[in-house]
């Protein structure tokens, strides 16, 4: 009994030590569990958020119906499953619309944030920098493969691509998902193809969408997408009103 207790402090004074112990997972307001990643300085959600409440118990709306046209919105604050369908959520979690991952009251739980543009940037630039790329792209800048996860993604014969040889996808271990969009007319989209997670960082006074192409003139928000044939992460200038993936950053 004795040497059980004594092992029980051992364990308890070693975890209280390092931060990692208190780092292998966290929960949001609504009780789901998210397993979370080291990559470099930073510390990283390994799954897509799927909370329908804010930091503060506040709900977050979504539409009725699901493919209502949110285009006369000016804010909307919504989230959805994709295509409505919760069954998707468990793996892929919610797409939220920009308004939501910049309010006030908080998206992400507590002790983390929804990531800056430039916070994205320092995780690409650690895993360029640090041989996480495939080896065949632009000054070691295909990294794709290293952030995605190992299924889901529609196959595709360009190497070094998310889609190709997903097995020996997410050397990084950030488990990237393609879990397409929702676009403010309503329309689900790419669902296998692309993965789109928000930034808080405004964009440009006009952009042209990332997945329309169509020029908008009032300021979009800055994201990164995978793309399943594509080797690279891109950073767009986006619609505020499209429901997209949020990955949650822990605070400094």
């Amino acid at each position: 009994m004795l040497n059980k207790y004594l092992k029980f402090l051992t364990v308890t004074f070693f975890c209280l030590g390092l931060t990692q112990c208190q780092s292998n997972s966290v929960k949001d307001i609504d009780g789901n569990k998210y397993s979370v990643v080291k990559i470099g300085t930073q510390i990283w959600m390994k799954e897509n958020l799927k909370t329908t409440r804010y930091r503060n118990g506040d709900l977050i709306g979504t539409t009725t119906p699901v493919a209502l046209v949110i285009e006369g919105d000016s804010t909307p604050k919504y989230q959805w499953a994709y295509d409505g369908n919760e069954s998707n959520v468990a793996i892929h979690g919610r797409l939220y619309t920009w308004y939501v991952a910049t309010d006030s009251r908080n998206v992400c739980p507590i002790g983390w944030h929804v990531p800056t543009d430039a916070e994205w940037t320092t995780l690409t630039d650690y895993l360029i920098k640090n041989g996480f790329s495939y080896g065949t792209g632009y000054k070691g800048m295909d990294i794709a493969k290293s952030l995605s996860s190992t299924t889901g993604w529609v196959a595709d014969d360009t190497q070094g691509s998310a889609g190709n040889d997903q097995a020996s996808n997410n050397r990084s271990g950030f488990t990237a998902l393609p879990s397409g969009a929702r676009l403010e007319d309503g329309n689900f989209y790419n669902f296998g193809h692309i993965g789109n997670w928000w930034s808080m960082t405004e964009g440009e006074p006009a952009f042209m969408q990332g997945l329309t192409g169509i020029i908008i003139k009032s300021p979009g928000a800055l994201f990164r997408d995978i793309y399943h044939d594509y080797c690279y992460v891109n950073s767009y200038s986006n619609n505020k009103k499209y429901g997209m993936s949020i990955r949650c950053l822990k605070d400094n």
